[in-house]
């Protein structure tokens, strides 16, 4: 083996456990929190940076979740090739690797912008790595811990921006914590023999996977209609992203009535992507629709 392909693959493996493409879609929203700011203009030093200390501190989440998760990991399909379970990594340079990311992507939003948003990623990195990922074992309510650090990005982009939390993070944190419960129950549904073998308790109901998490569901992503209409009436954004909100929320709680009417994997999955194309758009609309 060379050095090179040594290095590659160690470099991959460390890409593995820090879940980059979930973390750039996390780190998206807190993009576009940021310049969603009034006053605040596109500025791609400033883009880059808060995108780097994203990243790092979600990746630095994300190793402390897979190394206390590094025996349950192997025993589902789907996380078992993970670099930890696999054997590829050892807990002690996971570890290094955690703290190193963890404490880059705080500097860089503590000297980059300013403590505040600084400290609000450390939050999130403590209640996702030490509060969420222990709680998954314990009862379904992680889910709704969860979904608190799993909101904090667009607050902590505003606060990048704004040096405050003021009401416009607030709506877009309420945005994207309603988002979560629709998305991870769609999640827990479509792997839920793998939850179950792992010992994981992330379904609101004992009786798995049914009528009752289907309507929750449903529910939440009908509250996600008036949430997101919330930046327009707070005088961020123009009619046309209230619109869209409508018409994508409307979209999002088809696709969560559609699983509560069939109750089966497929529906579920569908929900799960929708989910993806509801944050992207929704996102994007008030980005593209900011009031100047």
């Amino acid at each position: 083996m060379s050095l090179s392909y040594a290095i590659a693959s160690r470099v991959k493996d460390y890409f593995m456990m820090m879940k980059f493409t979930l973390t750039f879609l996390v780190v998206f929203s807190c993009v576009v929190a940021y310049l969603l700011v009034p006053g605040v203009e596109f500025d791609l030093i400033k883009v880059l940076l808060l995108f780097a200390g994203g990243i790092l501190v979600s990746g630095s989440a994300n190793i402390i979740n897979q190394i206390l998760e590094k025996e349950t990991d192997k025993l589902m399909a789907r996380t078992a090739p993970r670099p930890l379970p696999a054997g590829r990594l050892s807990v002690s340079e996971a570890s290094v690797v955690s703290i190193v990311t963890g404490a880059a992507g705080i500097a860089i939003m503590g000297f980059a912008f300013n403590w505040l948003a600084a400290g609000l990623s450390l939050l999130s990195l403590v209640i996702y790595g030490f509060v969420y990922t222990p709680w998954k074992k314990w009862n379904s309510l992680a889910v709704l811990v969860g979904a608190f650090p799993g909101a904090l990005p667009p607050l902590i982009g505003w606060a990048a921006g704004a040096n405050a939390l003021s009401e416009g993070g607030w709506a877009l944190f309420a945005i994207q914590f309603l988002w979560q419960f629709p998305h991870f129950w769609a999640i827990a549904w479509v792997a839920h023999t793998d939850y179950t073998r792992a010992g994981f308790r992330l379904m609101p109901s004992d009786r798995g996977p049914g009528k009752m998490i289907a309507l929750q569901s449903a529910m939440y992503t009908l509250l996600l209609i008036p949430a997101g209409v919330a930046p327009y009436l707070l005088g961020l954004t123009g009619y046309i992203s209230a619109i869209v909100a409508i018409l994508i929320g409307c979209f999002y709680l088809y696709r969560a009535v559609n699983l509560y009417r069939k109750c089966d994997v497929p529906s579920a999955r569908k929900l799960m992507f929708g989910s993806y194309i509801y944050l992207a758009v929704i996102f994007l609309a008030l980005l593209f629709d900011k009031v100047k």
